[in-house]
């Protein structure tokens, strides 16, 4: 008989980042292994509860007792089971006993031929696993497989027993319909009771009538809401409710994981509105943004034009008639919070950026690449290198005094307080002491783009400073050795790489790749501070940053490209096309793009990729270097002479439109070749008797993979 089945775990508090992924996992599982064992239907459904002090699942459509299973199974040749009179052979005595039967069986075995010879059969019936089973499997599964962040140990009630597990379990309810059915784990048996809020149920304990009831019963009798999804959409809602009583146009600071955070602390959500000095509303509203939302889990309200407000919303897991008490408790707690950031922004002003350069000389980089302060210089030498070539000394200055204070923020009370402040403050504290705005943004926003989807520096200062700062990161780390393996990336090398990808190609800078490492790798090998810290460790800088770096570089900053194109939809043909000719004005990679695309539709581009690739491997076999060029004299079949002619008329077609940036034109030219290239090959032999003649042909076919592949390699979408 079908029944929906309810299963719940009634623990501790559960690490709240962890709760939303706990719960899945814990009824995910259950319902898969209960689905293995066909204690399910086709109809079943699992709905995930999670709460601070429960995981728990309920599944629709589960069965008492699976159903009964046929099963054969295969043993042996007959002449190896069998003896000259029919009788078991030892070794199937032996085969026979493992499977749970005797020589009675010997006389029921099927023989059927494989088409070699008869084998041996054993058919029966495996009785199918109750509910009891089956479920008892799913929780020993299901607890395994959770994917807790830390065990703890602790004693069971007997005082001696010891286990495993995330929090202390303090009850197992197990219903099928309204019966109970026996399963234990972590010393617990499994019955219809559980527990409401702490404070605010009605009933403790809540006695579950049927499995169907358990939301309902713990909501109306327990105080709770068990479900994740509901609870966090009913704190969403009352947030909005209490937004729009605290004034006109304030909304709560949208943060999904702060949301999912509190949705992980409170079982049942009560939303309250408190307010702190204006006086604080002096200090930046990161600060005080980053210190309610971190260490007292509150909702800053904003203005519609995103300003701070002094008021903020706190979730509450009681509900008193008088809420005075609590908002009161939680504004005293917060006020310390404020007034400490509020002193650590008034100390950090009394002295300046370029004052604290020297102290960052005292914090440690890289055992091998030196101090933080040894780090900025050598920024601030590519920054300026780069700055120059895009905006002469102008750019250079500015982008060099950016880089070279874009740390010093980090030796500040505040960022020592608060780490996810560096950047902002050292922009805050750059305005205060009225430098160049372009110098104050750029040293916020040096870090950017700090992951995928991020916005980019807002000024191109900014954008110098970030390039220079990621590719010191890169170039010092991979001439060091440091390049990720596998899964493993101490150093975020993929992100910074992904990083000097979106600042050349969104921001169109006229930067070549390999001149841009090549100015980062000469820049950091020549700083004195650098070579200041090879020289103690016994070695040049040359040493530790071979020549082959830049190419080195270049390699894993085209493999990181490539994975972002084709998650961006482009196919592993078009991406490989483009990419095997290493361009290095990476802005123009998405039009090139585009026009592979565009020619790979064309009817003649199948036949003119599977030339292309023919023509690179009779290059490859070629002796010597073969050039480009074609001596007319000596093209004496018509075959060659039309090619000849179709490339003469073609390339200037082609190499005009390349060189306006027209790809796509460009490649569409090449169609008028298809004809003649293959009509070239049908009748023209290259590898001729005669040298010069073999020679000639190598030289048109080397003009023709020459003009073919300006775009793209083409050879790259044959099939």
């Amino acid at each position: 008989m079908k029944q929906n089945l309810l299963v719940e775990l009634f623990v501790e508090e559960l690490p709240p980042k962890a709760l939303n992924k706990l719960g899945d996992a814990f009824s995910t599982t259950l319902f898969e292994v209960l689905k293995s064992q066909g204690l399910t239907s086709e109809t079943s459904q699992v709905t995930a509860y999670a709460s601070p002090r429960r995981l728990a699942a309920h599944i629709s459509d589960v069965v008492a007792k699976a159903a009964d299973k046929s099963l054969s199974h295969k043993l042996m040749p007959a002449t190896v089971g069998l003896d000259a009179n029919g009788k078991a052979t030892p070794a199937l005595l032996k085969k026979l006993t493992a499977l749970g039967a005797d020589e009675s069986a010997v006389s029921q075995l099927k023989r059927e031929h494989d088409g070699k010879a008869d084998i041996l059969f054993l058919e029966g019936t495996a009785a199918g696993a109750t509910l009891s089973e089956g479920l008892q499997k799913a929780l020993d599964e299901a607890l395994a497989k959770l994917p807790i962040p830390k065990v703890m140990t602790y004693q069971l009630q007997d005082g001696w027993t010891s286990v495993n597990f995330v929090r202390p379990a303090h009850g197992l309810v197990a219903l099928h319909g309204s019966e109970v059915i026996p399963a234990s784990v972590l010393g617990l048996q499994s019955g219809n009771t559980t527990q409401g809020h702490r404070f605010e149920a009605k009933v403790s304990p809540v006695t579950l009538r049927h499995a169907d009831h358990y939301a309902e019963q713990l909501h109306t009798e327990g105080a709770v809401i068990a479900s994740f999804a509901e609870r966090r959409a009913e704190i969403l809602r009352q947030l909005t409710a209490a937004a729009a009583k605290a004034g006109p146009q304030l909304t709560p600071i949208q943060d999904d994981a702060l949301l999912d955070e509190v949705t992980s602390l409170v079982e049942r959500p009560n939303v309250l509105l408190g307010q702190f000095e204006d006086e604080f509303l002096q200090v930046p509203q990161e600060c005080l943004i980053l210190t309610m939302k971190a260490n007292q889990k509150y909702f800053p309200l904003l203005s519609a034009d995103g300003q701070l407000s002094n008021k903020f919303l706190i979730v509450s897991n009681i509900s008193p008639e008088d809420a005075s008490a609590v908002i009161g408790g939680n504004e005293r707690v917060v006020r310390p919070r404020l007034a400490d950031a509020k002193f650590f922004f008034d100390q950090d002003r009394k002295k300046t950026l370029e004052s604290r350069l020297a102290s960052l000389d005292k914090v440690v980089y890289h055992n091998k690449l030196g101090s933080q302060g040894q780090r900025t210089t050598r920024v601030a030498s590519i920054a300026s290198a780069i700055g120059q070539q895009l905006g002469g000394d102008a750019l250079a200055s500015k982008a060099a005094q950016a880089a070279r204070l874009a740390k010093a923020d980090l030796v500040t009370d505040m960022v020592g307080e608060f780490p996810e402040l560096q950047g902002i403050m050292g922009r805050y504290y750059a305005q205060h002491e009225g430098l160049d705005n372009d110098v104050a943004y750029a040293i916020e926003d040096h870090y950017k783009p700090r992951f995928a989807g991020d916005e980019l520096p807002r000024n191109q200062v900014g954008v110098v400073v970030a390039l220079a700062d990621k590719l010191e990161t890169l170039v010092g780390l991979i001439g060091i050795g440091e390049k990720p393996t596998g899964d493993k990336d101490p150093f975020a090398l993929r992100r910074h790489a992904l990083g000097v990808i979106r600042l050349l190609i969104e921001t169109n800078l006229p930067l070549k790749l390999n001149e841009l490492l090549t100015i980062a790798y000469d820049q950091l090998v020549g700083v004195d501070a650098l070579q200041n810290i090879t020289q103690n460790n016994g070695a040049s800088s040359t040493t530790f940053f071979a020549p082959e770096t830049p190419s080195i570089l270049a390699g894993f900053i085209y493999d990181r490209l490539s994975g972002s194109l084709r998650e961006q939809g482009y196919s592993a043909q078009e991406v490989d096309a483009v990419l095997a000719l290493e361009p290095q004005q990476l802005s123009d990679i998405a039009k090139r793009l585009e026009a592979v695309r565009a020619f790979a539709a064309l009817p003649e581009a199948e036949s003119l990729a599977a030339a292309n690739k023919r023509v690179g491997n009779i290059l490859k076999k070629a002796e010597g270097d073969v050039q480009a060029s074609i001596n007319q004299s000596l093209l004496v079949e018509p075959a060659e002479q039309a090619l000849a002619q179709a490339l003469a008329s073609v390339t200037p077609q082609a190499d005009a439109a390349f060189a306006a940036g027209d790809y796509r034109a460009s490649l569409q030219a090449l169609a008028a070749l298809r004809t003649p290239v293959d009509a070239f090959f049908d009748g023209v032999m290259v590898n001729a008797e005669d040298p010069a003649l073999k020679a000639n042909r190598l030289g048109l076919l080397a003009s023709l993979h020459q003009a073919m592949n300006r775009v793209a390699d083409l050879s790259r979408l044959a099939g």
